[in-house]
């Protein structure tokens, strides 16, 4: 016997040769299942997968459905432009209208008011030539005094003197030549008492006109007039215009009428015996 034969051996038992065959035949299995699903996968990464899908086909009827909608459609989109431009229409017309309905308007109003200009000046002149009938008359009557009395001058006068007419130099002249006679108190009004630019101011209110209470606005009351070209029922004043101290009132031949002062009163005086300064015209 051997020495070694009571020692144990540290290998391991060989396994028998079936075995072995069984485990590599297993092995060489799954292995070749793998290696062919590797190969697939591989396959399937590198070609996409793609999908047709088929669209329905178009029938006969849903393509006249189809064109219907389009001509409707068409249809609506006309009717809405027409419908817009016969809208835009109307209101280029109505503001047409407008406009022209205003123009209108002003073209009535400048008519009406160049008609009632026009009737004014028609009146106007009418006035200008009664009054300026009215001076002449009155100038020719009127007869230069000399240096007789205030009192028998008011008598002869007042023969001669035609009948008021109210609103007309006719009325102021008669006015003033009623007053002749009347005493003079500084800042008199009547009825029986005058100041000069009182006299003046409550004759030419019998015409309608309101004059200032003062001599010196009342020679600027009217129209300046030159002492050459004077008209009965012209202002006559002394002194400078608006600065006057003196009113009377021109009555024709060469005559004036006023409130001369406390020792003459109301008198009719000569224009020669004390010049005036201008004179004014407010009829």
């Amino acid at each position: 016997m051997s020495h070694t034969a009571h020692i144990p051996s540290h290998r391991k038992p060989r396994r028998s040769a079936s075995k072995m065959a069984l485990r590599a035949g297993v092995a060489g299995g799954v292995l070749s299942t793998l290696a062919v699903a590797g190969a697939a996968g591989t396959a399937t990464a590198a070609e996409p997968v793609t999908e047709t899908i088929e669209l329905p086909t178009l029938t006969a009827d849903l393509s006249a459905q189809i064109a219907q909608s389009a001509d409707a459609t068409a249809q609506a989109a006309d009717s809405y432009e027409a419908r817009a431009q016969q809208d835009a229409a109307a209101t280029k017309a109505a503001e047409q209208a407008a406009k022209d309905q205003v123009e209108a308007a002003k073209k009535a109003e400048a008519k009406k008011k160049a008609a009632a200009e026009a009737e004014a000046k028609r009146k106007a002149a009418e006035k200008r030539a009664a009054r300026d009938a009215e001076r002449t008359q009155l100038s020719t009557q009127s007869a230069p005094s000399g240096s007789g009395s205030s009192t028998s001058t008011s008598t002869s006068v007042s023969q001669d003197a035609p009948a008021p007419s109210s609103g007309s130099v006719a009325g102021v002249i008669s006015f003033l030549k009623a007053q002749v006679g009347d005493a003079y108190v500084m800042g008199g009004t009547g009825p029986n008492s005058w100041d000069c630019s009182g006299l003046v101011q409550a004759a030419f209110k019998q015409a309608g006109v309101d004059l200032p209470r003062t001599s010196q606005a009342q020679s600027t009351a009217g129209t300046p007039v030159s002492m050459s070209n004077l008209q009965v029922g012209d202002i006559v004043y002394w002194g400078g215009a608006g600065s006057a101290y003196h009113v009377g009132v021109y009555i024709g031949g060469g005559q004036y009428l006023d409130a001369a002062n406390p020792s003459k009163g109301v008198v009719i005086q000569d224009l020669s015996g004390y010049p005036a300064s201008g004179a004014v015209r407010v009829l």
